[in-house]
Order: structure tokens, then C-alpha cells, then sequence
């Protein structure tokens, strides 16, 4: 069992780059400019067409893995280059150095190759005596400084031209100047004989093309082609997931992949390798070419029929690109050898759950990731997967046992949040906020949490139910547990806007929380418990629509019921039908009711707003509450960066409260920067989280869900 002392230490750790200004500017810097890049990048394209259709081609070659390595490698020997298959990072590694002892190298140059990070290569070719150089700038700045890559795409981003400068003087023992041009000159100096005088160059490969025998490469620099020619023997590594059928593949994954990475059309250098026939010869008049294919648990994962899509990831590094958490830390804390959130999902598979068991509950779950992933892979899912397996193995946490087995049993849940309700008295500071908690429950020092509210709205429901005489729909109101307990006026407000447009509602008693705290904490089982009896809750209502004012509900109910009932037709079946009705507030009152802005008074107070993360990339709502807003009588302001998470994350608030502060700090700065008197959202967990932020900061800045705006200012 992972004990709270490990936690403790690994955010111990993390404090060094929170405390690294550098870092957090940089990064602050390149997340901004990268997401404009993209959408230019792609701008006109049927973007999620075509990460669909990668998806399904890797996905078909994941089924054909062995009838693509036996197509290539008689293709690949055809055209005279030696192919090898290794099971293991320890056998790749074996290969490798046995290729350079049977052709006497003494040199090695390296282009950039995550493969060869995920065996540690280098270690293995310097105990054979080597000399091995890395020619990718980045990589080779992290070799001189005894560091693994601190991203994918770019090894060395944490860095500054300052700490490149200094070290490039004592590299070469001679002092160098900061500006970067000079700097790259001086690479290109000190490199360029290296290339000559190699024995052997070694590549990776973003492609390796069935039909052809060939590999593919992607780079931005002009590194790759001088170690793929010059030297007198080429070795390729690569991941089995790096065989396509056809080059037809390759270019389709070809049109994703610059685009993703870094923002652009296309990279620098798209180099083609066939055969050994085309390549510079050696001094002797031999051109040696060895393609090594590595396995280390890869064919295992294409047959799980739930992380057979962790093949689809083309390494383009974008999951760490818009990872709030990556920004605020970096690579070096943010994963193993592979970084982002695919690195938290690859360090458990290649290096063990020891290596990973810390980073997979660094996830925030704001699902940036999915909805940048080249290849379509449901990141998030999959790095809770492995949480539960990890838990598993190992043991589950107290507090994650507790909740499991308290959220199972509603009317034990219920009973104990009305006890609450007494219990806080003591640490009550107002209405709306607890003091604080003592720090065994608790270690939120830099924001209020909020008080139980003194009557729960499932005990005002029969009191306040409008009647409805001809009604235009009839719905279920899902309250989750916030909303029911903490903050029941949200739910009054909805009922109030429903009531006045026609809406007959219904609100089942069992009905609970969700259960997605459950398993954002790992507990799986709890998870479908819960899930099992919120199903059973409305199955009997025939229902048009099932509305929350929850974001995270909404998206938890409607895409991870199905999955987690898998297995159980009947339960499927009916988390299915469940999940179709599903729909968030604002959608509904918006494109559903089609509200008009004559039915609301014109107040001509600014307001600003905070997209969810469950309800502008869970469930693809980004119109519906904006315009919401402006309908309601309100000036709408927008705020940098609307869509970027608040740092709420649930649970995650609780484990990494550090993390979530810088997060809602940079959310309330831009907040305050636009001037309006209030701030909307759609989720009960960013209110929680932005209130108590801006209680802190002293800021007279209301926060409110969009419902009450419009039930506030109904005619």
C-alpha cells in the first residue's frame, strides 16, 4: 500500500519546479503560443476526421502486428538491410552493441530516438567502451548535462540560453555568448566532424512502411540524414507500433503528426530510408542497415482489448503540450522517460509500477490530453485504469477505501452529510464558509472550503416542485451530491428557469453522488456500485431528458456509465439509454429550450466566465453558457485562456494542494485582469474552488452557476 509519507515526498519533490521561475515561464509561454500555432496549423481541416482515421488504421495494424513485421522484414532484406526483433529493452540493447563489435565501432553518432531513451541505450553501447554523441541539439545539450528529455518533441525546453551558454563554455573551454544563433553555430562546430569520423549512426523512426521494406523520419534539424548516410553502418530502433501497412498510412499519420507536435505543416526534413543500395557507402564500399523492431510489451498491449489503443500514440508529445500540470512542473517530475499524460500510461508498461505508481495521481483529469491526442486515445480512462491496478497489486489507501465503502451505502452517505451539517458549526467562519479543517482531513491552507448547506434540496423538492400543465418536456434532475447538500440554490435556480419555460420535472429520491470522486481515486468497483444504483434510481421514469447542473456529473454519467457496467447486458443496456438522455444545463436551456433574451431583464453588469473541463472537452459545449450569459441581460467579457482548468480536480485538490493553488491563481489573475463584477461557470467544483480563491484574495468578484445568473434576472 502506498503510504501518505510517499505522497508526501513526491510533492516534496515537486516543489523544486514550482519554485523554478524559469520553468513555469517558459512553459506558461510555449502552452499560449502552441495552441495558436495548432489551430492555425489546422485550420480549414476536418481535424477530427483525421485523428479518426489514424485511430482506425492503428488500431487495424495493432490486430496485424505479426503480418506486418513478416512483410517488412522480407521486404526490408529484399533491399538488402538486416532486420531484428527484440522482446525486450535489454535484448534490443544486446543486438545493438553486438553490431558494433561485429563491425569493429568504436563511434557512435545518435539522432533523437525515444526508443533508445526507453532501453537507456547509451548506457548500454558506453559499457561496451563506446563513444556515443547525440546530434539532436536538445538531446545532446541533456546528454552534456547527464539528463533524461524533459519533453518528447523537445528534450531540452527547460533550459535557458543562459544555462546553454555556460555549458557550452566549458565544453569547449572557451567562453560563448547567450544569443542563441551563436549557439546553434557552435553545435554545428563541435558536431560536425563527429559525423564523419562515426563508425556507426544510430536512428529511430517514425515509420516503418510494410509494403516497402522502408522507414520513415520526422525531424527538424539536419542531424537525422547525416547519421542515417555518413556513417558506414545505420541502425534504426523502433517500436512494433511504428508498422503501417502502406505509405499511404504513413503520409495520413504524416498530415497529424507536425501539425500536433509543434504547430506546423510540416517539419524540416521528412527523410525516406529503403535499402541499403541508395545509402553512401563506407570506406571499405560497404553500406551496412540493421532495423531493429522492439517489442518490451507491445504485441501484450495490442491484444487488451482497453490499452490496445496506447499504439495509436505517434509521439508528438501534444498531451504534455496542454497538460496543466506538466506546466506547472515539467517533464522531469511530470514522467519517467516517456513525459505527459502518454508517459504516465508507458512508464507503468515499460519501467514497472514502481516508477509510476506516483505519476499516475498526478492526472487532474481535465481531459486536454484526449481532446489534443493525435491518435484519439482516451488518456485520462487509461491512466485511472492503471491508478486502480496499481492500488490493486499494491494495496488501496484508507481514505480511498473509506469513501469507496461510504459511497456505496446512500443512506449511510446521506446521513453522515447531514450530520456535517452540526459538526461544522465550530469552524463555521460565515454562511458560506468553513473556517477550516483540521489538518488530518485537510490540507487546503489556501482556500476556504464551503459549509453544509442547512437544508438539502432533496428536503425542499416536494415544497418547491412547480406545477406544470402542458408541459413541453418532461425531465429527471440529477443533483450529485454538491448540489444537493452544499449548494441547493443552484438547483432552486434551475428549477425556477425549467418551471418557467414548460418543463415538468422530476427529481428520484435514491439517486446519490455520481461516483466519480470514487474513481478518480482509484476505486473501481465503488465506482460501478454507485454507478449500478444511480441507474436503478431513474430506471423507472420515462424521461426525455436527464438534466445536471454539474459539468463533471454530466460527462462522468454519460460517457463512463456504459463502460463501467460493461459485462452486464441489462446494466449496459440501460446506462446506454441513460447516457443518450443525459444533457448539461446550459445545452438545455440554450439549444433545447431556446430561451429569448426579451423574458430577462437587461442589467448591464459585466460578467466573465470559466469553461469546466467536463463540459468544454467531456462533452464538446462551448456556445451554449456564453450565450447563456448574453441572454440573461448581462455583458459578457471574455478571459484569457476560458478553457484551461481551474485546478479543482476533484480529489486531486486534496493530494496535490500546492499544484491546484499556482492553478487557480493563474485562473483568478486573468479572471480579475478582465474587470467584470462576476464570474459564471457550470460546475459546483470550480465554484467551490474559484470562491474560496478569490475569498483569499479579498476580491468582491461574485461567483455564481449560470443558472442562477438567469434566474436572477428572469422577467
Amino acid at each position: 500500500m502506498q503510504s501518505a509519507k510517499d505522497l508526501k515526498q513526491y510533492r516534496e519533490e515537486l516543489h523544486e519546479s514550482l519554485d523554478n521561475d524559469f520553468l513555469r515561464t517558459v512553459l506558461d509561454n510555449f502552452a499560449v503560443a502552441y495552441r495558436a500555432g495548432r489551430a492555425n496549423a489546422f485550420k480549414g481541416m476536418d481535424v477530427k476526421g483525421l485523428i479518426n482515421e489514424v485511430a482506425c488504421a492503428k488500431d487495424e495494424a495493432a490486430k496485424n502486428l505479426d503480418a506486418l513485421y513478416t512483410q517488412f522484414k522480407e521486404n526490408a532484406e529484399k533491399a538488402g538491410v538486416k532486420v531484428h526483433l527484440a522482446k525486450d529493452a535489454d535484448e534490443a540493447n544486446r543486438i545493438i552493441c553486438d553490431i558494433a563489435r561485429q563491425n569493429e565501432c568504436k563511434t557512435v553518432v545518435k539522432s533523437k530516438s525515444m526508443t533508445a531513451e526507453e532501453t537507456l541505450l547509451n548506457h548500454a553501447l558506453e559499457d561496451q567502451n563506446l563513444e556515443v554523441v547525440e546530434t539532436d541539439l536538445g538531446e545532446w545539450i541533456i546528454q552534456m548535462r547527464h539528463e533524461g528529455p524533459s519533453h518528447m518533441v523537445m528534450p531540452a525546453i527547460h533550459l535557458s540560453r543562459h544555462q546553454v551558454k555556460d555549458l557550452f563554455t566549458e565544453v569547449t573551454g572557451k567562453q560563448q555568448d547567450s544569443d542563441i544563433d551563436k549557439l546553434v553555430k557552435v553545435a554545428r562546430r563541435e558536431l560536425r566532424q563527429k559525423y564523419v569520423d562515426a563508425d556507426m549512426g544510430i536512428s529511430g523512426a517514425n515509420f516503418a512502411v510494410a509494403e516497402t521494406g522502408g522507414i520513415g523520419l520526422v525531424t527538424n534539424e539536419g542531424n537525422a540524414r547525416l547519421v542515417t548516410t555518413l556513417p558506414r553502418v545505420h541502425v534504426a530502433l523502433m517500436g512494433l507500433d511504428k508498422l503501417v501497412p502502406s505509405l499511404h498510412d504513413a503520409l495520413r499519420t504524416l498530415k497529424v503528426l507536425p501539425r500536433n507536435a509543434t504547430g506546423q505543416a510540416i517539419t524540416s526534413y521528412v527523410t525516406w530510408v529503403t535499402g541499403s543500395n541508395e545509402c553512401a557507402p563506407g570506406p571499405d564500399g560497404k553500406k551496412e542497415i540493421h532495423f531493429v523492431l522492439l517489442d518490451n510489451g507491445r504485441s501484450e498491449m495490442a491484444k487488451d482489448p482497453l490499452f490496445s489503443q496506447v499504439n495509436r500514440c505517434v509521439r508528438c508529445g501534444a498531451c504534455a503540450n496542454v497538460c496543466p500540470v506538466y506546466r506547472l512542473v515539467g517533464g522531469h517530475k511530470m514522467g519517467h522517460i516517456y513525459i505527459g499524460a502518454i508517459g504516465l500510461i508507458l512508464t507503468y508498461f515499460f519501467h514497472g509500477k514502481d516508477k509510476a505508481k506516483n505519476l499516475v495521481q498526478n492526472c487532474i483529469n481535465c481531459e486536454a490530453c484526449k481532446d489534443i491526442c493525435a491518435g484519439g486515445i482516451d488518456l485520462p480512462r487509461l491512466i485511472k485504469e492503471i491508478h486502480a491496478r496499481i492500488q490493486d497489486e499494491d494495496g488501496h489507501p484508507l481514505p480511498s477505501l473509506l469513501l469507496g465503502k461510504v459511497l456505496k451505502n446512500r443512506k449511510l452517505f446521506h446521513t453522515l452529510l447531514r450530520t456535517a451539517k452540526w459538526a461544522q458549526k465550530p469552524m463555521k467562519e460565515s454562511d458560506q464558509f468553513i473556517r477550516h479543517l483540521p489538518m488530518m482531513f485537510s490540507e487546503h491552507d489556501f482556500k476556504a472550503l464551503p459549509t453544509i448547506a442547512e437544508t438539502p434540496f432533496r428536503d425542499m423538492w416536494k415544497h418547491i416542485k412547480p406545477e406544470v400543465k402542458a408541459p413541453k418536456h418532461k425531465v429527471a434532475l440529477f443533483s450529485g451530491c454538491v448540489q444537493d447538500f452544499v449548494y441547493p440554490e443552484q438547483m432552486k435556480a434551475c428549477v425556477k428557469v425549467l418551471g418557467d419555460n414548460q418543463v415538468d420535472m422530476d427529481f428520484p429520491m435514491k439517486q446519490s453522488c455520481c461516483g466519480l470522486p470514487v474513481q478518480m481515486m482509484g476505486e473501481l468497483k465503488a465506482s460501478r456500485d454507485v454507478a449500478e444504483q444511480n441507474l436503478r434510481a431513474f430506471q423507472d421514469g420515462d424521461y426525455d431528458y436527464i438534466i445536471t447542473l454539474c459539468a463533471s456529473c454530466a460527462a462522468h454519467l454519460k460517457h463512463n456509465y456504459p463502460k463501467l457496467v460493461k459485462g452486464n447486458p441489462r446494466l449496459e443496456s440501460m446506462a446506454m439509454e441513460f447516457g443518450r438522455k443525459v444533457i448539461d444545463f446550459s445545452s438545455f436551456v440554450s439549444d433545447v429550450l431556446g430561451v429569448e433574451a426579451e423574458a430577462f431583464n437587461k442589467t448591464g453588469e459585466t460578467a466573465t466566465y470559466h469553461a469546466p473541463c467536463h463540459l468544454c472537452r467531456g462533452l464538446d459545449v462551448h456556445d451554449a453558457p456564453r450565450n447563456l450569459i448574453k441572454t440573461a441581460g448581462l455583458e459578457y467579457v471574455e478571459c484569457d485562456e476560458e478553457e484551461v482548468c481551474c485546478g479543482f480536480g476533484g480529489t486531486f485538490s486534496m493530494k496535490f494542494p500546492e499544484l491546484s493553488n499556482e492553478l487557480l491563481n493563474k485562473k483568478l489573475n486573468n479572471v480579475e485582469a478582465t474587470g467584470a463584477s462576476m464570474l459564471l461557470t457550470d460546475c459546483p467544483g470550480c465554484i467551490m474552488q474559484l470562491r474560496g480563491g478569490l475569498k483569499r484574495r479579498g476580491s468582491k468578484v461574485q461567483v455564481k452557476h449560470v443558472a442562477e445568473a438567469l434566474a436572477a434576472n428572469k422577467k
